[in-house]
């Protein structure tokens, strides 16, 4: 029946409707929150949750006056310490213990009907106390705790002290000879050019491949360096007659990778035929093929215990291999790209792998997964490595080069390469970078056409150059 105009105006009813919506909702606001709860709030409670932190509540509850402890028992109440629940550490602890109480530590006064036992507090119960990783289901009561990721280690900033031109192609790779005296590059004009460490003066250069040089390294045990190319050609190279003493043949295209064995004279090598193979160093035989990836196989590594082979391909996954069996013992499906770098710590048993998506933490011998690193290059990572000092460096498409700290994930450094002049923008690129023995300083391969070196820069001091680090609020767990 519509209302007339004596009556007022009419009431439309979608005006009904949201006062209905609003009266439900103040009603669950009201009451929502005591729901299941064992403690009704009182005008001294609300005061409370709007104002303080859980150590300043105490404060206010223990010297309640009777009345209000038990709704005014009169001559018969309970004295004052025993209507609030005790503190921990308190003298309301002991006299708690005495009376039978539970030591929970909620401050507002037991106003409650009968509860079921298993709800009681002290029956199989605990109510959350502060540095606890319980909660209580109310805002009242939660506690703000201190997050538990690791804090990054303070590092010096990383600077480029040297600049080394002579390739006339792209800089794809890079090896450090055992003794620290030199380091060997990789480049596409076909070349491979053996620099002083000191200096940084060129000592030699081998000729003999037709593609470029993808892949160098340098034998602890022997005096040999060996190369892989896109030429599908892996050569030996003795450094006392400073040629090609054995050549590998087997792999169907490219070759990408290659790793030397730290016990075994053996030599893996991964191509875009999707396969790593396993050779003899001495008798230049083909060991086996490790099968199973989808596509081009672009990162490997060796252990001297099992996995004694870890790689990582363009298919995103990382596979460990049992190498007497010459099979997969695992496979890590964590990334969505390509995973093109990987980089084993020189004394923890973990690794790290790059990918356009993530710089993702594993640990050996089993890969559990640890955690992701905390910031994203957001570019393809051709290259990283990571030294004793905990200092990872990761190189991208994009010429950016940047540090982390290995145990917490911290990106403390972003660096981006100058181009040479006379070089295309579009060639800041960092395709190989490596630590010396020492891990003192690092040197970088460029698009181009140059070799960069950098060192810790030893005027910087944490007031200096102070750590931003705010902790992760959520931890993605893939």
């Amino acid at each position: 029946m519509a209302t007339t105009a004596a009556d007022g105006p009419p009431v439309e009813p979608q005006s009904l409707k949201k006062l209905s919506l609003r009266s439900l909702k103040r009603s669950l606001d009201l009451f929502a929150p005591a729901h299941a709860l064992l403690f009704t709030p009182d005008a001294e409670s609300k005061r409370i949750r709007t104002g303080c932190k859980v150590r300043a509540e105490y404060g206010a509850v223990k010297d309640l006056p009777p009345e209000q402890g038990r709704g005014g028992q009169g001559k018969g109440s309970a004295p004052p310490s025993s209507t609030a629940l005790a503190l921990p550490g308190t003298k309301d602890t002991k006299d708690g213990h005495r009376e039978g109480t539970s030591n929970a530590i909620v401050p507002v006064p037991l106003m409650l009907p009968k509860a079921p036992e298993s709800t009681i507090p002290g029956k199989n119960t605990t109510l959350s106390i502060p540095g606890s990783s319980d909660r209580f289901s109310t805002s009242a009561l939660m506690e703000r705790i201190p997050s538990r990721w690791p804090r990054p280690i303070w590092h010096a900033p990383w600077k480029n002290y040297r600049v080394i031109s002579g390739h006339l192609g792209w800089v794809r790779s890079i090896a450090f000879d055992p003794g620290n005296e030199w380091f060997c590059t990789g480049s596409a004009d076909r070349t491979i050019k053996i620099w002083d460490l000191a200096s940084g003066t060129l000592k030699l250069t081998l000729t003999g491949h037709i593609e470029q040089i993808r892949g160098l390294a340098v034998s602890q045990r022997h005096t040999y360096l060996f190369s892989a190319g896109d030429d599908k050609q892996v050569k030996c190279w003795d450094l006392e007659q400073n040629k090609v003493i054995r050549s590998y043949h087997g792999h169907l295209s490219g070759v990408y990778c290659l790793a030397l064995h730290p016990t075994i004279d053996i030599l893996l090598t991964g191509g875009r035929d999707s396969v790593c193979r396993v050779w003899d160093i001495r008798t230049k035989a083909h060991v086996s093929a490790l099968t199973g990836h989808d596509n081009t196989v672009c990162s490997v590594f060796a252990r001297p215990t099992d996995p004694q082979v870890v790689t990582g391909s363009h298919d995103t996954t990382i596979k460990f291999w049992d190498l007497v069996a010459g099979r997969t013992m695992c496979t890590l499906t964590h990334h969505k790209k390509s995973v093109r770098a990987m980089a084993l710590h020189p004394k923890e048993k973990a690794f790290a792998s790059a990918s356009a998506d993530n710089i993702k933490k594993f640990s050996l011998p089993r890969g559990e997964f640890l955690h992701n690193m905390l910031s994203q290059q957001k570019t393809i990572i051709n290259a990283m490595a990571v030294n004793e000092d905990g200092v990872l460096a990761t190189g991208g498409d994009n010429g950016s080069l940047w540090f982390w700290d290995w145990k917490s994930g911290h990106n403390f450094q972003q660096d981006q390469t100058i181009v040479q002049p006379g070089s295309l923008e579009s060639e800041a690129c960092i395709y190989a970078l490596s630590y010396d023995v020492s891990g003192s300083r690092l040197v970088t391969c460029e698009a181009d056409k140059t070799i960069k070196m950098w060192k810790e820069d030893l005027t910087a001091t944490p007031e200096t150059h102070p750590i931003n680090f705010k902790p992760p609020k959520d931890i993605r767990r893939y």
